[in-house]
């Protein structure tokens, strides 16, 4: 069985559901916490899967971008005024309404690539060791309700 760790982060984060019924079509903001369960079959030279600091490293600028954002379908009739008024602070979801089952998707593709990205690098003070994978990605609504996306079978 492969030694597994977590690392949580967390952002103030909106978003609004188009095709929802009910409340959550108007704008309305979350604490996410995002959570990144990274996975190896052996340890590194220090006895860890990683440092817990890479995924910090790796992900956190492009996270922040999250933070104090407003996530909408780019298909919503207010989305150009959204994002003409506040520009990099409206994140556009490409005709899909930003659930948080999406955001764990959206957020677990972009760290898998970071976290490749970030293995082939020479510079860090931080190495990431060869095996090391993300198994996914949970991302927090509220304290009781959460998403989450793995792309294992």
């Amino acid at each position: 069985m492969p030694y597994r760790i977590c690392k949580s982060l967390e952002v103030e984060n909106g978003h609004m559901l188009t095709r929802h019924p009910d409340k959550c079509r108007f704008p309305h903001g979350h604490t996410r916490k995002v959570e990144f369960v990274i996975e190896a079959d052996e340890l590194d030279s220090h006895q860890m899967v990683c440092d817990f600091k890479i995924i910090k490293e790796a992900v956190g600028d492009w996270l922040d971008t999250f933070d104090h954002a407003l996530c909408m379908n780019t298909a919503d009739p207010a989305y150009e005024e959204f994002k003409s008024r506040y520009g990099d602070r409206v994140i556009g979801f490409e005709n899909q309404d930003p659930t948080t089952e999406l955001m764990a998707r959206t957020i677990f593709d972009h760290t898998e690539k970071a976290l490749a990205a970030y293995a082939a690098r020479t510079d860090t003070r931080y190495l990431l060791a060869p095996g090391v994978r993300l198994v996914r990605v949970r991302v927090w609504e509220t304290s009781s309700s959460w998403a989450e996306y793995s792309n294992s079978l």
